[in-house]
């Protein structure tokens, strides 16, 4: 159903587009959240635990662009992680402002297990796409991620 807003052609496109964009990528969201609820996190910690088993240990600042959080945000985030084990931060030695956090073993274990079946969820989800239509969909989801910058 389109949008019943009384604007010009380009609005109504656009809108109509906003609106299934953001209803695929929460059923899709929805359909891959099983293994974050079983662990009691938030997609917000779930996105930072994987961030640091991919990347390696991060400044806040670099975590927080990485899960596309505001830094404000993502200090209770970790505080919240931190409590739970699951990751430590300390300050440089070179430079106290800068703040890295890194998974602990707890955390690794708790993420690095989590992955492959959330990673499986991803792949069924998509799955309806051909793989052409993926590549598509994330060239264009890129294109419109990098215009907004």
């Amino acid at each position: 159903m389109g949008s019943r807003y009384k604007g010009t052609a380009k609005e109504l496109r656009a809108l109509n587009a906003f609106v299934a964009l953001q209803r695929a990528a929460e059923s899709v969201e929805g359909s891959t959240q099983a293994e974050i609820v079983r662990a009691k996190l938030t997609q917000s910690q779930f996105g930072a635990l994987e961030a640091l088993l991919h990347l390696g240990p991060l400044c806040a600042a670099q975590l927080a662009r990485k899960i596309l959080r505001t830094k404000g945000n993502l200090t209770l985030v970790i505080e919240n992680l931190e409590k739970g084990g699951l990751v430590s931060r300390a300050r440089r030695d070179d430079d106290r402002r800068v703040l890295t956090v890194e998974l602990t073993a707890k955390g690794r274990r708790l993420v690095g297990g989590m992955f492959p079946a959330h990673a499986a969820g991803i792949a069924r989800a998509f799955g309806v796409l051909t793989a052409e239509e993926q590549e598509e969909l994330r060239r264009l989801c890129r294109k419109l991620g990098k215009a907004q910058k």
